[in-house]
This record gives structure tokens, sequence and C-alpha cells, in this order.
């Protein structure tokens, strides 16, 4: 009976110190995964619970420390234990069936320890380390006030263990850190925001919208600008008359310009409105002071500079000092929310548009990180902000209608073997003022060794002989198709 006895309180001794051992665990994924910000909030609001909980979280190495301390102790506690109570006694009951004493309480032993690491594994670290993974703030919470009184009564020597290990650390050069840094850079805020846009956690839209504010603070005024070509401006010698009839086609705002380009003002509708003089009456005697920043000027500043002078409209130059577009505040709201029509818009917004077959249509002045969020890859970096920039400065040269131009993309991991680098392949549907105005895009992988750069990766498209016949369409690398090639092999390519 003594040996059924020794046994039973081994195994209660066992399972004791497996929940003293999943305690500590618990306490160290739990005090690690919780969110702080929530917490935060909750003690804000006068939850004692919270404002303990948050506590430890401030000394995170203390805690770690001491919820080491505790595994380490208890761990060894069940090896101590296991084989006096519950290896001696299995080998007593052994014996009973006429296995020898030494025998048996090998036996008993191994088999001991085996139960003890089992139990230990699966109810002692396995199941308090998913559960505190999957509900840390419950836990946290619940661990609060033990922790604490654990903590008070064994800090002394969690104490002694931390700073000796820091002194090792700075004996090899290391500074040792306290607290694990829970803020967030601009970079994490992305990869978070991706992240849960691929697990579905954060619809599109919104997670559009949270990569533009993140965006916003590292964005230019070129980024957000009307380029000059499409603004439309009043010389100096431009009438009242002139002015009345351009303000009722089209806008309300309009920056005056000398014979030199250089910028004289912004007349304003109001302005034209209240103004009494005859028709005849120049632009020039309607201008208010222009507000005037720079490309280079983050939007942040550029969107301080507005508020502060009252305008709705700044005029940007270049570093030569001319003309280079103007940027509003509907510009500024747009870096947000994306394109916004009003009833003077002539035409809709630059679009992305996804087509069945997995192609992109959309319009060369599309930015480029909007194509970026559309497919869902990096594009190559340089002095562009446009589609068509991008397609220029890759071509190096005016594309033409009809022309295909490939855009290398960088591999999302560098364990991408070659064979699965993608190219976007981007087809110039129409041309204006000179650029790009419509595009096409296309994923592809890179093409096979031998192949004419550029070309399609289809193996049906590769082995046609007209593919090839057109000198000017493999002239240019990138180029798939040039602007006299046959209908029929443009039609292959595509």
């Amino acid at each position: 009976m003594s040996a059924i006895l020794s046994l039973l309180i081994g195994l209660v001794v066992i399972l004791a110190i497996t929940a003293a051992t999943a305690f500590f665990v618990a306490q160290e994924f739990a005090y690690m995964t919780v969110d702080r910000s929530r917490l935060g909030a909750r003690a804000a609001s006068g939850d004692a619970v919270a404002e303990r909980t948050l506590s430890i979280t401030k000394r995170t190495s203390f805690m770690l420390s001491g919820a080491q301390l505790g595994i380490t102790v208890t761990g060894l506690l069940v090896g101590y234990v296991a084989e006096p109570l519950v290896g001696q006694a299995a080998g007593e009951m052994f014996g009973w069936a006429g296995v020898p004493q030494g025998t048996g309480i090998l036996i008993g032993t191994i088999l001991a320890l085996a139960l003890s690491t089992i139990v230990q594994m699966v109810f002692g670290e396995l199941v308090p380390k998913n559960l505190a993974i999957a509900r840390p703030e419950p836990v946290a919470r619940a661990l609060s006030l033990p922790t604490t009184i654990y903590l008070r009564l064994t800090g002394w020597l969690v104490w002694i263990f931390d700073q000796s290990s820091n002194l090792l650390l700075k004996a090899l050069g290391i500074e040792p850190v306290h607290d694990v840094e829970h803020s967030a850079s601009p970079r994490d805020l992305e990869h978070i925001v991706a992240e849960s846009r691929r697990s579905g956690d954060l619809p599109d839209e919104l997670s559009t919208l949270l990569d533009r504010i993140i965006d916003f603070p590292d964005r230019d005024v070129e980024h957000a600008m009307i380029p000059r070509s499409r603004v439309g401006v009043l010389q100096a010698t431009d009438t009242l008359g002139q002015i009345r009839e351009l303000m009722a086609r089209e806008h309300s705002r309009y920056p005056v310009l000398d014979d030199d380009e250089q910028i004289l003002g912004v007349v304003h509708l109001t302005d034209v409105l209240v103004s009494t003089g005859p028709d005849d009456t120049p632009a020039t005697e309607l201008v208010r002071p222009a507000t005037i920043v720079p490309t280079v000027m983050l939007l942040p500043d550029a969107l301080e500079q507005l508020n502060a002078s009252g305008n709705q409209l700044a005029c940007v130059v270049d570093e030569y000092g001319g003309l280079a577009g103007v940027v509003t505040l509907e510009d500024l709201a747009e870096e947000f929310v994306g394109e916004i029509t009003d009833e003077h818009d002539p035409e809709p917004p630059p679009e992305t548009l996804e087509e069945s077959d997995g192609t992109w249509v959309l319009d060369g002045d599309v930015h480029v990180d909007e194509i970026e969020r559309a497919i869902g890859h990096t594009l190559p970096d340089g002095d562009y902000e446009t589609a068509s920039g991008l397609l220029i400065a890759t071509h190096g040269a005016l594309p033409d209608e009809g022309d295909v131009i490939v855009v290398s993309i960088e591999p999302a991991s560098v364990l991408a073997s070659e064979d699965e680098q993608l190219e976007l392949h981007a087809e110039v549907l129409e041309v204006d003022r000179h650029v790009p105005s419509l595009l096409r895009l296309t994923l592809a992988t890179s093409s096979p060794p031998g192949t004419e750069p550029g070309a399609t990766a289809d193996p049906e498209a590769t082995t046609e002989p007209e593919a090839t016949t057109d000198p000017e369409a493999t002239a240019e690398p990138g180029v798939t198709t040039g602007p006299e090639a046959s209908q029929d092999e443009q039609e292959e390519q595509r």
C-alpha cells in the first residue's frame, strides 16, 4: 500500500509542478504579446486590473527573467520528484509481478521520466503557450495579481540573475535593453497593413486608405501636383471679359504669367464677380499674391503653408524658377482617398481597371504607387511619378502606340531563382502629347534563356518566325513590338 500511496503522491506533485510551469510559460508569452495600447486605454478609464497588467509589461526584461527562473526551477523539480517517488513506487509494484527489484526500479524510473516529460511538454509548455498567444489580454489580466506577488517575493533573486546577465552583455560590448520596443515605424505599419490585407482582416478599400495615409508624409509636391501641361493659365494681357468667359466654362482660379513665364499672382472667381471695372480691365489688376512652393517640398509642409495663407491653390516651381504645375487642397485630399470627381472635371479621373484575364488598363498619368498597390509588387525607383514616366525611363525614348515595354520587377525574396523573375509588360494603347496616355499592363515571368529580351513567356508566341522579322521590334531591349510591326505580329505578342 505504501508503494501505491507514494505513486499517487508523486503523480499529484508532478501535476502541481506542471501547473506551476504552465503559469510561468503563460506569463512569459501573454505579457510579450498583449496589446499595450489597449491596456493603456483601459487603464486610463480606471480599470485597476489593466493598470496592474500594464505595469508588468513595462518591465519586460525583469518579467522574463522571473518567468525563466520559475520554468528552470520547476523543470528541475520534476526530475527530482519523478525518480524517488514515482520511479521507486513503480519499481516496487513491478516486484509484485516477480520482476527483480533493481530492474523494476530502472523500468519505473524510465516510465516516470517519460510520463513527466510528456505531461510537462503538453500541459506545462505547449497548451499555456498557445493559450497565451491566442488570448493574450485575458490571460495577462488573469495572471497579473499572482505575477505581481511572485515578482515581489523573488525580485531580489531575479535582480541578481538579471544584473549578472547584463554585466556579461556589457563585457561583450552589448548594451542591455530592459524593455521591448512596441512602437512601429512607417515601414512596419506598411507590412502590418499588407499582411492584414492578404489575410482578409482588412478590406481592400481600407488597406489602400491606410497605405496612402502612411505614405503621405514622405511624398513631395511633385507627386500630387497637376503638371504644367494640364494647367490652364492666364496671360498678363488677358482682359476681365475673357476671364469671365473662361471661368464660366472651366475653373475658378488661374495663375497669371507674364511674357517671361514669371508668376504674377492668381485670379480668383470671387474677385472677378465683385469687380466693377470694364471688360478690358487687364488681369494684372485682379491678381492676388500667389502661394508658391517648390516641387521638392513635402506634402505636410505644403498643406501647412496653404492653410496658413488661406489659399486653396499654390503654384509649384521647379529648380529653375519656372511654373511646374499647381497643387490644390483637393489634390492633397486625393492623396488620401484617391481621385475626386466634381462638376468641373472635364473627363473621368484616371483609373486602374483590372480585366478578367489578369491585366490592368490604366491612364498614363496614374501614379506609380497606385500601380504597385494594384499589382501587388514594387516597381523600380526613378526620377518619375507616373506610369508614362516609368515607361519612358525604361524605354529610353518616347514610345509609340503599339509598343510593348518590359519592366523588370525585383523579386520579393532573395531566394527566388532567375526563372521566377517577374516582368511587367506594358502595352501602349494610346499616345497624347507625345507620351503614353493609355496602357495595358500584364504580369509575366522572365523570358527563358535564348529568347529575345522582353519576349512573352508563352511558348507559342516565341516559336513563330514572324515575331522576329521586324528589326525595329527587336532593336530596343525591353521592346517586343515596334511602331512599324504588322498587325498580326502585334496581336501575337499581346
